[in-house]
């Protein structure tokens, strides 16, 4: 086999459980019973016509083409339907600086609340806020996937990279998705306490984990943080939590168990939902990989996850 073979069911499955095997030539993409029943219990609709099938789908690599790959190019392919351009002259090089200091002082001032029927089509549809949102692409293929059911809405401290995904949402004219140069740490409050709608989900994802021990308070998981996100939190809810570093992990289900008067992990209320002996789940949920999560699972390392929902 000299070329690469797509079956055509992977263009319209969203990726879930995944096996990487860099001894084989099959990456394998499987969409399972239980986790089809999961994403009903996230809320997270898919199309009738996926929704009720259990289906598998793979793309088949010969042993030369898959050496070749580099994770860009698995980003590039998970990503291909939203077509999106990477390099973007209105914003000019997209330089992706991997540690920003959240506690500078250009990143200590709230920003401006949005006039957020300006911004979304409809205002009061369920909000999911994605923390960290990085290149965007994640929220946008959600947003363009599921146009009716949620808005989303992703804060990144990186400004050039929200101002390449705003170009991005406008390309896709896209009007429930909307991403914002801010500092969840001050300003995820006084935004989602303004929002109309309900908070239905939020996810923090593989943040910077700035191992450092005296740097472990710029770290986004913070006390305050985990407050304003229970407190804003609709029952019903859901927090969604993932990373590769096992410290970082930790950390973060360590924070939010400690409310465990007010969430339960996901194994409580589904306990067909399959995780390891430590209760990390063992796939996204989300129907879709992030880049970092792509990357991640290119170089066979693991990810650590988990899914609480805010107690009716």
């Amino acid at each position: 086999m000299n070329s690469l073979h797509v079956h055509a069911a992977a263009a319209v499955v969203p990726r879930a459980t995944r096996a990487l095997c860099s001894s084989s030539t099959l990456l394998f993409f499987n969409h399972t019973p239980n986790f089809l029943s999961t994403l009903n219990h996230f809320n997270i609709g898919l199309p009738n016509n996926i929704r009720h099938h259990n289906c598998s789908c793979f793309y088949r690599f010969n042993r030369s083409v898959a050496a070749e790959l580099r994770s860009p190019d698995l980003v590039a392919l998970e990503y291909a339907e939203l077509n999106l351009k990477e390099k973007v002259s209105e914003v000019g090089h997209v330089r992706i600086r991997q540690h920003v200091n959240p506690l500078s002082a250009s990143l200590t001032i709230p920003v401006e609340v949005p006039n957020w029927n300006e911004v979304y089509g409809d205002s009061m549809l369920p909000l999911m806020v994605d923390i960290g949102s990085g290149s965007g692409r994640f929220l946008i293929w959600l947003a363009r996937r599921f146009p009716e059911s949620k808005n989303y809405l992703g804060l990144e401290i990186r400004d050039k990279l929200v101002k390449r995904a705003q170009f991005w949402v406008k390309e896709l004219a896209l009007n429930n998705v909307y991403f914002m140069f801010a500092n969840a740490l001050v300003s995820f409050e006084q935004l989602v306490s303004s929002y109309p709608g309900p908070l239905m989900l939020v996810s923090i994802l593989c943040p910077d984990p700035h191992f450092k021990k005296r740097h472990h308070k710029r770290r986004v998981v913070q006390k305050p943080l985990v407050d304003s996100i229970l407190k804003n939190l609709h029952p019903g809810g859901w927090v969604f939590l993932q990373s590769d570093v096992l410290e970082v992990a930790l950390d973060m289900r360590n924070q939010f168990e400690s409310h465990s008067d007010a969430l339960e992990h996901i194994t409580e209320i589904d306990p067909s939902v399959l995780c390891d002996n430590e209760g990390w789940l063992l796939s996204n949920p989300m129907g879709i990989r992030t880049e970092r999560e792509i990357h991640v699972e290119f170089e066979g390392a693991k990810l650590y996850r988990r899914m609480y929902q805010k107690r009716i």
